[in-house]
């Protein structure tokens, strides 16, 4: 289907796969009034157990059905990313996680009730996807700091503090980061650097409101590469507000550029953290899938 257009609403119900992430943070939140919205709307709600078989094995088993609904935040979206895409699926958002940045990207409200009204009302795009080593990410895969945030960021800290457990968190884990040494090869050149972190954006927003670069869309068929080369981990308090508003790479520390597929290698393995998960590590290899995902949205 073209980005952008409507789903035709038949007369007959909708069938809807909804698969709540019980561990996010809003998580054990009651959606009676999401699924008052389905009702009225004629979708019908299969909700299975998650339990031991996770959400992406719930979407590749579902029978008869028109389009899988998650409740949860960008890890759960990321979940069930390549099972949507294999079974040509239009996804619905609603968002209950900590920091749920595809949502903020699509300006999908907060409000589960609202969230589903925009599931209801039909309207979709196509979005890009990003895939690093096969792993497919929505917002961003991150190598260095944001890693160990993702590595020391508990579940419990993201239900109890939300987004702001990701700021006391990330003084923690930065006062402790150091440079490390990266070789990023991309578009017909290799290039060595000493960074802190080196991030990879898809979409828009990433970490509860940063973003990834000030024009970035999650449809425009590239990636955003940044890579912070400060000499100490304190010039990055300085470089905050930049990073919230994704003008980053106008600062003299900050190498930053687009592209479409990139490879990252260092000395020693390290993690690589996708939509807040760490999901391989490196050698690592990015690409962009372009519209591989079509996901209900605000007109």
């Amino acid at each position: 289907m073209r980005p952008g257009c409507e789903r035709r609403q038949d007369s007959h119900r909708r069938r809807a796969l909804l698969l709540l992430n019980r561990r996010a943070r809003r998580g054990t939140h009651s959606i009676d009034g999401a699924r008052a919205v389905f009702g009225r709307n004629a979708i019908e709600l299969v909700e299975p157990e998650i339990g031991a078989a996770g959400m992406a094995d719930r979407v590749r088993e579902a029978a008869d059905i028109d389009l899988v609904i998650v409740g949860g935040g960008d890890g759960s979206l990321n979940s069930v990313a390549r099972a949507v895409i294999e079974r040509d699926l239009p996804l619905g958002i609603l968002p209950l996680g900590t920091a749920n940045d595809l949502a903020r990207t699509l300006a999908i409200p907060p409000d589960p009730v609202r969230a589903a009204e925009v599931i209801a009302a039909g309207h979709t795009r196509r979005l890009d996807l990003g895939e690093v080593n096969g792993h497919p990410f929505f917002n961003v895969a991150s190598v260095g700091f944001s890693a160990d945030l993702a590595r020391g960021l508990t579940a419990e800290a993201k239900r109890r503090w939300g987004v702001l457990g990701y700021g006391a968190a990330a003084l923690r884990i930065l006062s402790q980061s150091r440079p490390f040494t990266l070789h990023i090869a991309h578009d017909g050149r290799i290039e060595k650097v000493r960074t802190i972190q080196l991030s990879v954006g898809n979409g828009r927003f990433y970490g509860g409101g940063m973003t990834v670069e000030a024009n970035a869309r999650p449809d425009d068929g590239r990636l955003d590469v940044y890579s912070l080369e400060v000499p100490h981990w304190w010039h990055l308090l300085a470089l905050a507000p930049a990073l919230r508003r994704g003008t980053q790479g106008r600062w003299k520390h900050v190498r930053a550029f687009g592209t479409t597929a990139l490879e990252l290698t260092t000395r020693r393995p390290h993690d690589v953290n996708a939509d807040g998960e760490l999901v391989t590590t490196t050698p690592a290899a990015f690409r962009i899938l372009p519209h591989a995902i079509e996901v209900f949205a605000p007109r």
